[in-house]
């Protein structure tokens, strides 16, 4: 199987049945996007600390876990007041290709899927904390090669027109290889906003996707 997904056309198909057999294994495609991960993991959304339950590893684990289950948060599950944490529509995945080849089933080199979110809030008057955190999945494709992977994710806080009002930039990394053709990456991060006179914090949302501007994406 290493040499039907590293060479070139003529042994292209067995990539491709390479990559949907790790599609597959790493639970049929996307995971639906959760809201939270439990309160051992994000808290209680206590008022009189920052927040600081989000953990890389625990968001690992429930990427690795896959499935369509959502993971809520224990007896209250909807933090009422603190912003929403979620993908950007369409932005939960992001293909890479090669040069001159992007939409090409046959000439994908790897694929990013955001599969789980989490996030805790502390408010403090006007002042908005947000913890959150995401994690996810890299599969190697048809064209792709062993080795680590980087790429590009955009957050931004956006208010109740939907103007943004924060944004950060990071990448997040995974390592694959032939044999082993699914790596898993997570993150955490904390923004801070103010919250203007008539508005609410529960009115505000923070996104999270991937950057569509990366070279030969799809």
């Amino acid at each position: 199987m290493a040499q039907s997904v590293m060479t070139g056309c003529g042994r292209a198909a067995g990539g491709v049945v390479a990559f949907a057999a790790a599609l597959a294994l790493a639970g049929c495609g996307m995971s639906s996007v959760t809201s939270g991960l439990g309160s051992s993991i994000l808290g209680g959304g206590s008022a009189s600390a920052e927040p600081t339950g989000v953990t890389e590893q625990d968001l690992i684990a429930a990427a690795k876990a896959g499935g369509n289950a959502e993971l809520t948060l224990a007896g209250n599950d909807t933090q009422p007041g603190c912003p929403r944490f979620v993908t950007w529509p369409r932005d939960s995945h992001l293909t890479i290709y090669e040069p001159g080849r992007v939409g090409d089933g046959l000439a994908i080199m790897h694929r990013g899927e955001i599969t789980k979110t989490a996030r805790e809030c502390h408010i403090n008057g006007t002042q908005v904390t947000v913890r959150y955190g995401f994690s996810g999945r890299i599969l190697l494709g048809p064209r792709g090669q062993s080795g680590p992977i980087s790429l590009p994710i955009n957050v931004f806080v956006a208010d109740a027109k939907r103007e943004r009002i924060a944004t950060d930039q990071l990448r997040v990394d995974a390592s694959v290889a032939v044999e082993n053709p699914i790596g898993y990456f997570s993150a955490v991060r904390t923004v801070t906003f103010d919250v203007p006179p008539g508005a609410r914090a529960g009115e505000f949302e923070v996104y999270v996707g991937f950057d569509r501007n990366t070279p030969n994406a799809g």
